[in-house]
């Protein structure tokens, strides 16, 4: 009998080891972000956890820190290079503190329009040689989120060729290329932090700010600022970020699965802007009735206007050439010229 309960104590004991050996160790990391919860950006965060976590089987579950929960973009591209943040989407603003190259993406009037934009941030080859300047750098990318095209709001007039924004003291990022851009429209841009942005203009520290109209809604900077120029100089893009010690430590297929994730991500960022635009948070009305409720002006430039400032931005485009390399910004110009097509 003893010998009997002996051997069952062995096997059981056999059984469980084997069975603690075959299981995997569930992986838990973190994502972080400045958009909020309601935002595109935030919402195609979770997409993204969702995907991954379904596709390994719950082997990875990924955790969203939306609205700077974590840091300051900065600040979360930092604790990426360190290893303490595993993930996070940075505007490529940001970014250009880092990889000067990835400026490329910020150049302003460069899309002849949205369709042709998002056919470049999609196009698998491009993003592969972008992307292959980061790891030098700290940081492995692995697919895009974003913000939308930026547009001009100012408090003083309308403004419908390069000449009407000379003199307007315009709150902008600070960022190399945005503060170029305004500078060579004749404009004073100033590096104000965002959260300060509507007393600023509300007091008369600056005239004018620049951020997408839906942005510039919620933020309610359009209740001091009723001219709205809808110029889409620049498309916000970030780019999601991955610690290269992490990354290193996924396997080939939850690699795979994480690149596939990214493309869930931006689609589902992409739906959920346009559907912000049809219905905005709380009032639950579209931007053109909201404005047309509030008393915005909204211009929509002509194609012989954005050609106006486009060619007025050729001194900008020529100088950060020669800060990204004549080798990418070439590369990024026969990108847009075949997605125009």
């Amino acid at each position: 009998m003893r010998k009997l309960l002996l051997i069952l104590s062995i096997v059981c004991l056999g059984l469980v080891f084997l069975f603690s050996c075959g299981k995997k160790e569930k992986i838990v990391i973190k994502f972080g972000h400045v958009a909020p919860p309601f935002h595109g950006q935030s919402k195609g965060a979770e997409a993204f956890a969702a995907y991954v976590k379904e596709k390994t089987g719950g082997e990875i579950e990924i955790k969203t820190f939306p609205f700077g929960q974590l840091g300051t973009e900065r600040s979360m591209a930092e604790q990426v290079q360190a290893g303490t943040l595993e993930m996070a989407s940075i505007t490529t603003a940001v970014m250009g503190n880092y990889v000067p190259q990835v400026q490329v993406m910020d150049l302003p009037f460069v899309y002849p329009n949205r369709k042709t934009a998002y056919a470049v941030i999609d196009d698998d080859a491009w993003t592969e040689k972008l992307f292959s300047y980061l790891p030098a750098k700290g940081f492995v990318g692995i697919g895009w989120t974003e913000n939308e095209f930026r547009d001009l709001n100012n408090k003083l007039r309308d403004i419908r060729k390069p000449e009407d924004v000379k003199g307007l003291k315009i709150r902008v990022m600070n960022s190399p290329v945005y503060l170029d851009t305004f500078k060579q429209l004749g404009a004073s841009p100033v590096g104000i932090p965002f959260p300060e942005l509507y007393n600023a203009l509300q007091q008369g520290v600056i005239d004018a700010q620049e951020n997408p109209l839906l942005t510039s809604i919620l933020i309610k900077a359009t209740e001091v600022a009723k001219y709205v120029t809808k110029t889409e100089h620049i498309l916000t893009e970030c780019i999601i970020l991955v610690n290269p010690d992490f990354w290193k430590k996924l396997t080939p297929d939850q690699q795979k699965i994480f690149k596939e994730a990214g493309k869930v991500c931006i689609k589902v960022n992409r739906e959920v802007n346009a559907a912000l635009h049809q219905k905005l948070p709380k009032s639950g009305i579209s931007i053109d009735e909201y404005c047309k409720q509030n008393n915005v002006k909204v211009i929509q430039l002509t194609e012989a206007e954005r050609q106006a400032f486009a060619k007025a931005m050729q001194p900008v485009w020529e100088k950060y050439k020669g800060v990204v390399g004549a080798e990418l910004y070439d590369a990024f110009q026969a990108a847009i010229k075949k997605h125009s097509k």
